[in-house]
Order: C-alpha cells, then structure tokens, then sequence
C-alpha cells in the first residue's frame, strides 16, 4: 500500500472511529490524525493497521482500537505540559500520539522484542522507552502528572498509584466483570478516585490480575 492509501485510511479512522464516538478533543483529533498508525505495526498488519478492532503485535499483544485511546485522552482533557508514562507501550503508538500532547512521555514496555520494535518507531518523536515489569510501573521517571495505562487490567496498584503526583490522573480500561470500561481518574493523598464511562475493546495486559478480595 502507498502513503496516499494510509493518508486516506488515517482522515476515515478520524471521521468514522473518533468523530462518531465521542472523541471531541481538537487537539487529540489533530494527534492521532497525523501520527502513522501503520508504522507500530508488523509489516503483514499493515492493511489493517486502522481497522476499528485490535491489531495483533505477536508475542501475545495487541494495538487497542483508536476509539479507545481516543477517548481515554479526551476524558483526561490534557492541558499540553504534563509529564506522562504509558504503560504497556507495546510498539509505541499511544506514546507517540501523547507525546503530542503533554511535555514530556516516558513510554514501559516489558517483552524484549517490542522494546526494541517502540524504539525504532519511536526514535525522533522526543519520547524515552523503558524497558521493565509493566505492573510496577516506572519510577525512575515520576513522579507523573499523568499515567496512561494501554490495555485492559483487572486493578491499578498502589506501586503505580504512587507514582502519579497529587492531583494527576490515571486512564486505563479497567476490567469490571471481564468487560472492559474506560475510566479516568485523580489521584489525591495517595489514593485514586477513577469513574468509568465507556466500555470499549481493550487488549488485556499481563501482571494485573486483580488480587483475591479486591473491589474496585
């Protein structure tokens, strides 16, 4: 496929997937409408690299529909100088569309090949790739003012949940009854006060099951 047919495939994803749905934000709009979504993924996903469904990365992940990241940004309303993580980087896509967005963007990823696979797709856009345990989030980096988690996950820990400085958020699809509800929330005193307000197609993300006896 050409670069014309990705251009034309990039204004449908915005058009048909973010528009519909949802995703008001001018600015995350003008993100994820200029970022190459087919750059973050393998070569034979490429026609389907804006399809409005999961993309398998291989070593059993996958891209999320940009429906789902397209409204946990615009829930989070950005103000464009946060210091932000991603967690579950994968090969870097939702960090090279929030790096256009917020001041700074550390992006974790834990599986080798998709560490290496994020800084090549990655190298030029300013964002810094980490590799380390996903649930244990980066603290080397925090404290944040916003921590994207990129996948479905049944609890958000405390490990993470302390990384974020006072007032800051977190957005992830936390998993309530084994669906997937987009959520955004405030971290204040150490504890986090999320809301969920879609359900949406999320690839789960290993190392966050939630513990026996947790109610979120």
């Amino acid at each position: 496929m050409t670069e014309h047919n990705f251009e034309q495939m990039r204004r449908a994803m915005v058009a048909s997937q973010l528009r519909t749905t949802g995703v008001n934000d001018p600015r995350v709009i003008a993100a994820m409408g200029a970022v190459p979504r087919e750059r973050f993924v393998p070569a034979d996903r490429q026609p389907v690299a804006y399809a409005e469904a999961q993309v398998p990365l291989g070593h059993d992940r996958s891209l999320g529909a940009p429906m789902a990241l397209g409204r946990l940004l615009t829930e989070a309303a950005l103000e464009g100088n946060e210091k932000a993580l991603v967690i579950g980087a994968a090969t870097g896509y939702s960090a090279a569309v929030l790096a256009r967005l917020v001041g700074s963007v550390v992006a974790l990823e834990e599986q080798p090949e998709l560490v290496a696979a994020a800084r090549t797709a990655l190298a030029g856009t300013g964002v810094t790739v980490a590799e380390g345990p996903l649930s244990q989030g980066h603290a080397q980096g925090g404290p944040y003012d916003f921590i994207l988690i990129d996948g479905a996950v049944g609890h958000v820990p405390q490990a993470i949940i302390d990384q974020v400085a006072d007032g800051g958020q977190i957005a992830a699809a936390i998993l309530d009854n084994g669906v997937p509800r987009l959520s955004v929330g405030r971290v204040v005193g150490g504890a986090l006060g999320a809301v969920a307000y879609a359900d949406a197609d999320a690839p789960a993300l290993p190392g966050f099951q939630k513990p026996r006896g947790f109610s979120f």
